[in-house]
């Protein structure tokens, strides 16, 4: 009898292994309590798969084998509980794929911050440089998917803590932590060292032919290396002093080392700006040097990156004043980064959904370079009680419309509006996309 496999969830990660699991003879049923969208009905039609949507059926659920959950799917719900209760074996959607990958390799890219545009540039070198790869996990197409459907030789996969909670064997050859910062605090019980750990399972089965990519510049990650024993290669990445193996910068210059040979490259030459992009080029770049691809490609590839949607994306200067689509940055610490970057006089578009966000490391930033503040959302209060000593001007607005026109208004010749809300998005938008599209469209309507 075929083995029954058990899915939570019918977006991209959950259709994704829905089909590797009918491919591979499993007995697959996917519930969804909300609306299946469109796409992954006909999909899941189309195969074949049986799927119920806004309800989960516990008769059809705890007769599973294995649960894969999808991992938007918080611990506390009713149905994970009761999976749980019933000692059912529950797994992510990498998970799954690993299992079936083959002899195929793994770069898995994970962290608070930066872990986009990491994992974005690294498939970049490696396609640069002619490797057979594909960009799966939390950007492109689900881990599952690409498998099942167009198996390649890597996969550089972006991996969110959610991933990993639920992982048991799943183990990539280059894992990488960009850093860890408090995010997503709601979901691991407020405690910080619950996230901590939950990031470290990217490592947990890691051998000595592995290597970890870690900033030592980060607290908090450095902290964790320092005290934890690892298997594994570890490779550290910095700006305070040159390690024997690993990544510096210093007097602007970036220096690669993972064997005899090493890499340098003025940062000057990098296409991604700012303090924070040079960490993610030298994670990026040790990972290009552990898999061996030849200097100049790496270099080639550096140069020529384009930056991402909604990640401190120029979008326009109207009468003198430039707009930046930062929508991306749903934490404290990405607004942070944002706001060390600046150079010019900022008005600061905050606010969202607060994920247990902490202020305070903003504060200096906000007092040196912000005018004025505008509040995007629908509960402002914590921001007003934060910065209400810091900046004399702050408006709340409930449309990136009416946030846009606001921050025009306050804004002079030589100023920078920028959207960057340390918070997520659902109070007013779909995600973090819809917010930095219709941003872009109230810029542009001006």
């Amino acid at each position: 009898m075929s083995k029954r496999l058990v899915i939570l969830g019918a977006g991209e990660s959950g259709t994704g292994a829905a089909l590797l699991g009918k491919h591979y003879g499993y007995d697959v049923f996917v519930s969804d309590g909300s609306p299946v969208k469109e796409k992954y009905r006909k999909e899941l039609e189309e195969n074949n798969i049986p799927f119920e949507e806004r309800q989960h059926t516990e008769d059809m659920i705890l007769n599973a084998d294995e649960v894969m959950k999808s991992p938007g799917i918080p611990e506390k719900a009713e149905i994970v509980k009761k999976i749980r209760k019933k000692g059912i074996s529950i797994i992510s959607e990498i998970e799954l794929a690993y299992r079936h990958k083959g002899k195929s390799k793994i770069v898995g890219i994970t962290g608070s911050n930066g872990k986009t545009t990491t994992t974005s540039l690294i498939y970049h070198i490696f396609k640069t440089a002619g490797v057979d790869c594909a960009l799966v996990g939390n950007i492109g197409y689900s881990f599952a998917r690409q498998v099942k459907q167009d198996p390649k030789e890597w996969y550089v996969a972006e991996i969110s803590s959610f991933q990993l909670d639920d992982i048991v064997e799943f183990r990539p050859d280059i894992a990488i932590i960009t850093n860890i910062t408090e995010d997503h605090l709601d979901r691991y019980d407020y405690k910080l060292e619950n996230y901590v750990n939950s990031k470290f399972r990217i490592s947990m089965n890691q051998t000595p032919e592995d290597y970890l990519i870690y900033c030592e510049d980060d607290p908090v990650t450095n902290k964790y290396v320092q005290e934890h024993p690892f298997k594994t290669n570890l490779l550290p990445f910095t700006m305070h002093r040159e390690p024997n193996r690993g990544a510096f910068i210093a007097k602007d210059q970036m220096t690669i080392k993972t064997n005899e040979e090493k890499m340098q490259m003025s940062v000057y030459d990098f296409a991604l700006k700012g303090k924070h992009n040079q960490y993610n080029t030298m994670a990026a770049g040790l990972a290009a040097s552990i898999v061996g691809l030849r200097k100049s490609k790496i270099r080639e590839a550096v140069q020529s990156f384009e930056s991402l949607e909604h990640r401190m994306e120029f979008v326009v200067t109207i009468r003198g004043v430039e707009f930046i689509n930062d929508s991306k940055a749903t934490n404290v610490n990405s607004t942070w980064y944002a706001l060390e970057s600046m150079r010019k006089p900022t008005i600061l578009i905050l606010g969202g959904v607060d994920k247990g966000n902490d202020y305070d490391m903003l504060r200096d930033l906000v007092r040196e370079k912000v005018k004025a503040i505008v509040c995007l959302g629908l509960d402002n209060r914590k921001i007003h009680d934060a910065f209400k000593n810091d900046v004399p001007v702050m408006v709340n607005t409930t449309s990136a419309e009416e946030a846009v026109k606001s921050s025009f208004h306050l804004a002079n010749p030589g100023d920078v509006v920028l959207l960057s809300p340390a918070c997520a998005s659902f109070d007013l938008f779909q995600n973090y996309e819809d917010r930095g599209q219709q941003f872009k469209k109230a810029v542009r309507n001006l």
